[in-house]
């Protein structure tokens, strides 16, 4: 009976210490907002690769499905309070010329899209991912946009409330993938950047991507990473490559040494099943971006991690 007892106290503890755990990390995922980080490098990469993989995919002609598991607000107010704080922007977007002349081709579909935001020159604007691929979609052509926080998904559901070709639903983008695979279309581009504000989130991509994977292995997915240390970043890496997935590409661009292992100084795009043509665009725009926006300080990677 005692050990019973002691059994059943002990069972109770570690629920009790698994609802504190998912509490912290649900706080930590509900404090977190992009506005602080929006434009910044990590986003002109990453929305520069979306833009390519999503323009490959319209040139194909047949409808896709674009999935996006953690949407964000869709577009940001550079002079609001949130993104006001860090103004990381000016150290990214800022810092690449909008004229299209000096720009590879390769990026002139992303710089437009920011120019029509900001028609008078001055940058005021900026889109997140969903607004990006909806200025692409196509007629037939729809998306999901996933987000977990109320007022980010408050405002992402403002936004495309009378797009009916955009569902926005509020939820942990994580859970939902794997429920909506395979789509209806045969083609999809999945979207996954986390904030990587707790470390599960590691996990939680590299998992998320592998049962995606089995359940609709040709779709294109670009999984988002911050380096904030070599060691998360690596583990992240080789866990793809681990994987047994096939045709992975790696795109990474840094702005600076990794003193201390503090701040994240650079970024990547892992990218299963890249359009063909996507390396060779790649190859043109990360040395553009290098000099941009860290001059001799940067640096860039573009490798295929595991062949087709």
């Amino acid at each position: 009976m005692g050990r019973h007892r002691k059994s059943r106290d002990h069972a109770v503890d570690n629920v009790r210490g698994s609802s504190m755990e998912l509490i912290i990390l649900q706080s930590l995922m509900l404090n977190y907002r992009h506005a602080n980080h929006t434009g910044n490098h990590a986003d002109v990469l990453k929305h520069t690769t979306l833009v390519l993989v999503l323009e490959y995919m319209v040139l194909k002609g047949e409808s896709f499905l674009y999935v996006d598991i953690h949407a964000g607000a869709g577009l940001y107010d550079l002079r609001g309070e949130w993104t006001n704080r860090k103004c990381e922007y000016e150290t990214g977007i800022g810092r690449i010329p909008r004229d299209l002349v000096s720009a590879p081709a390769a990026m002139h579909t992303y710089l437009r899209i920011v120019q029509e935001l900001n028609p008078g020159g001055e940058l005021s604007e900026y889109p997140g991912s969903p607004w990006i691929a909806r200025s692409i979609l196509r007629a037939q052509d729809r998306a999901l946009l996933f987000e977990l926080h109320p007022d980010e998904y408050q405002h992402l559901c403002e936004l495309f409330a009378s797009d009916g070709k955009i569902k926005t639903e509020q939820c942990d983008g994580f859970q939902a993938l794997n429920d909506l695979l395979p789509p209806a279309e045969r083609r999809a581009v999945i979207l996954l950047d986390p904030p990587y504000e707790v470390k599960t989130d590691y996990r939680n991509v590299i998992e998320s991507v592998t049962a995606a994977h089995k359940k609709f292995p040709s779709g294109v997915y670009l999984a988002w990473y911050p380096v904030l240390n070599r060691a998360q970043s690596g583990k992240l890496e080789n866990d793809f490559i681990n994987s047994g997935m096939r045709n992975i590409l790696l795109a990474e661009l840094s702005i600076g040494s990794q003193a201390g292992n503090i701040g994240m100084t650079a970024s990547g795009m892992i990218i299963i099943n890249p359009p063909r043509q996507l390396s060779d665009s790649l190859q043109t725009i990360l040395p553009f971006l290098c000099d941009a926006l860290a001059g001799d300080d940067g640096g860039f990677r573009l490798q295929q991690l595991v062949a087709a």
